[in-house]
């Protein structure tokens, strides 16, 4: 399934492009920099990332075109893997027979370098996500995270998506295009 990249920019400093593996580095790196954060507040969401656990396959996400990385004057800033193919995560989380899987786009990882977190960025790339970027037959993008997790439930709602309930310990949320 392909992708069409609408808008080159997130905001007027940083610039959004389909990730390749040159950038997979800098995107692990961002990763890993977020679960050591995570940890540091007594998180163990994405500590496998520091046990060398990559459950997103993030090599194989970004040869199959579902990772893009931001970028400030060709610095790595933040990434998101926005996946088309219904993962056996979603499909767990959203149900198996779900009627719109097909028709959705799911979100995960969204991450932001630590030292240009706070700034907005994170919300802009979400914008991104809905408009700066085209999926063919696609009409609603998904995410989920950590149930207990206050500040990121409430930044998803703050951005215009819906709580669609909570499975397994995670909120769902989901957004119509």
């Amino acid at each position: 399934m392909n992708s069409i990249v609408r808008n080159k920019y997130v905001n007027e400093r940083v610039s959004a492009s389909q990730a390749n593996l040159k950038d997979t580095e800098d995107i692990m790196r961002i990763l890993i920099g977020n679960a050591r954060w995570l940890q540091s507040k007594g998180s163990t969401q994405w500590s496998g990332l520091l046990h060398g656990v990559d459950s997103h396959d993030m090599v194989g996400s970004i040869s199959r075109g579902e990772v893009f990385a931001f970028k400030e004057n060709g610095v790595c800033v933040g990434t998101v893997i926005l996946k088309q193919m219904v993962s056996e995560w979603d499909n767990n989380l959203w149900g198996k027979d779900e009627s719109h899987s097909n028709t959705s786009v799911f979100v995960h990882r969204l991450a932001i370098h630590r030292e240009y977190a706070g700034k907005g960025l994170g919300a802009d790339i979400l914008r991104w996500a809905e408009s700066g970027v085209c999926f063919d037959g696609k009409d609603r993008i998904r995410l989920d995270c950590v149930g207990d997790n206050t500040t990121l439930n409430r930044f998803y709602s703050q951005n215009g998506y819906e709580y669609m309930g909570e499975v397994n310990g995670f909120s769902k949320y989901e957004k119509l295009l």
